[in-house]
């Protein structure tokens, strides 16, 4: 496992992290950019967008090329990995993925809000049968069945994995485009279009509750674009689904910050956009200062 320390780690490439990447590298701060490639889905599906001063009339896709762009001017990377897991050690984060650790002074989170509603037995399982990670977990299923459940077309590569390792693959895509396993794939792959239920089990998870149907399984890997704040690192306060700031976007963890959708409506772009520059803004100032926050949310 890899260990790289870092002064911020952002993560989402939305406009509120690529925001706050650009932020960061500008006052000369160590960062990781977690996320997609492609910024974000939302915003890259996005028809018209028209309230994004100087890019009037621009679709979704054209702005996502314009930030990708600004990126690539400034040499800045995205670290295309999941963040499983967040733990504040005092002054500073260890964060997890399914390759490596990084270690960062300051956390931004800027996720957006398509984490999902948890399934029925999710967090009561979590950690016992009930995985968010592939690679983190997989072994401990090695020659079992499991189930995936799958937001995008990214988590095929999961699934393949695990079935290189496991007994028999049932593979729930939520997501519209075609699935594309080959026939050898297909062996040990079962793809099932339902829509999943509950989890259920006794002291761990052994079932997957779908309609007409009740799978039996060792685990079941839930495989999101992103992970509920709540979940993701323990401690944080929550409004409802957003995250509780103040006007830094500090939260109520010392050296965690969060910007953008995830911090509560509107779900705007440009709001998001300017979040991200005064998350990382205060990031920076944390991190000179030693590390005092003053009047952060209680």
């Amino acid at each position: 496992m890899m260990e790289q320390k870092i002064d911020i780690a952002i993560i989402g490439t939305g406009p509120a992290g690529i925001s706050a990447a650009i932020t960061a590298a500008a006052r000369g701060k160590t960062f990781r950019l977690f996320g997609s490639r492609e910024t974000s889905p939302k915003l890259f599906k996005a028809h018209q967008i028209n309230n994004y001063p100087g890019l009037y009339g621009k679709s979704g896709e054209e702005i996502a090329a314009a930030f990708t762009n600004h990126l690539a001017s400034m040499h800045i990377d995205i670290t295309e990995e999941r963040i499983t897991n967040i733990y504040a050690m005092g002054n500073y984060f260890s964060l997890l993925s399914g390759k490596n650790q990084y270690d960062a002074k300051t956390v931004i989170i800027a996720t957006g809000v398509d984490f999902g509603k948890p399934y029925a037995g999710e967090q009561k399982y979590l950690g016992r049968g009930v995985s968010y990670c592939a690679t983190c977990d997989g072994m401990l299923y090695k020659g079992k069945d499991i189930a995936v459940i799958a937001s995008g077309r990214e988590e095929e590569n999961e699934a393949v994995f695990l079935a290189s390792i496991c007994n028999h693959v049932y593979y729930i895509p939520l997501y519209k485009d075609p699935v594309t396993f080959n026939d050898d794939q297909k062996k040990v792959i079962e793809v099932l279009h339902m829509v999943p239920q509950e989890i259920t089990g006794e002291l761990k998870a052994g079932h997957l509750v779908l309609p007409g149907r009740i799978l039996d399984v060792a685990c079941v890997f839930i495989l999101r674009n992103s992970i509920a704040p709540a979940i993701l690192l323990e401690g944080l306060k929550m409004d409802g689904n957003h995250i509780t700031v103040n006007r830094k976007l500090e939260t109520n963890i010392s050296g965690c910050f969060a910007a953008g959708d995830i911090t509560g409506t509107p779900y705007q772009y440009i709001k998001a956009a300017g979040e991200g520059n005064v998350a990382a803004l205060s990031a920076a100032a944390y991190i000179d200062s030693c590390g005092v926050v003053v009047d952060a949310p209680k």
